[in-house]
């Protein structure tokens, strides 16, 4: 097997909750893991989780066979690029917004312009490079917040339902041309949604999580026929 992530016995609390448990998951290099559930129910805390931002209060999270907690903090996050559901752009050119990673991690100005401009150009924002972020649409905003997260070449993508505050116009195209994307790119992704037909859509495995707990794993057509349990079968009922 080819595992990048194994998380076994997690439990992470919030406010002295418990927020999620996993008993076990193996995320393998390359694929692209569509985490759903109900509002609340723990997803964007998996991802806080592994972006090493919430600190598990029992249980292990191994990232290439090494233990979170033995990894460098700086050396780990050059290694994940997380895309939340408003893009949080700062108040300059969509150029310098994508490139903005690389300026911080002392890329050369050469290196920094071409990788901006290839990943401008594979978003779809090449034409908007000079345009202000303020000027942009909500799709357009989320383009440049992907090209800024895929211009550091990150081993993990972590992405907190980018898709929800752009129009489903704009969301359809935006999810083909991602879907495209990382299926040519085979980049390590998880993906929060609370959208099935996103999760069926963009993931090579759903992963259910429901009342703070890891239900289910596994392919959606298999998941949406063979239920865990009561609970995943009322939540997959619009499968």
């Amino acid at each position: 097997m080819n595992e990048l992530i194994t998380i076994r016995n997690l439990l992470i609390k919030r406010n002295n909750r418990d927020a999620l448990r996993v008993d076990s998951l193996d995320i393998q290099r390359g694929e692209t893991l569509a985490v759903v559930g109900p509002n609340g129910a723990g997803k964007s805390t998996l991802l806080l989780a592994l972006a090493h931002l919430l600190k598990p209060a029992s249980g292990e999270i191994k990232y290439g066979g090494k233990y979170l907690r033995e990894w460098d903090d700086l050396e780990y996050r050059r290694k994940i690029a997380f895309v939340f559901q408003d893009p949080l752009l700062m108040d300059m050119p969509v150029e310098d917004n994508v490139a903005l990673g690389l300026k911080f991690r002392g890329v050369d100005k050469a290196e920094m312009r071409v990788r901006a401009e290839t990943w401008m150009k594979a978003m779809g924002v090449d034409s908007l490079a000079k345009r202000r972020a303020g000027q942009l649409s909500g799709g357009e905003a989320q383009r440049v917040s992907l090209a800024r997260a895929f211009v550091l070449d990150p081993e993990l993508l972590l992405m907190d339902e980018p898709f929800s505050a752009v129009d489903p116009q704009t969301r359809g195209q935006l999810m083909k041309d991602l879907a495209e994307l990382l299926a040519h790119e085979h980049r390590t992704t998880i993906f929060v949604t609370h959208n099935l037909k996103e999760a069926a859509q963009m993931g090579d495995r759903v992963a259910v999580v429901i009342g703070g707990k890891l239900k289910q794993v596994g392919a959606p057509q298999q998941i949406k026929e063979y239920p865990m349990d009561g609970s995943v079968q009322s939540f997959l009922q619009d499968f």
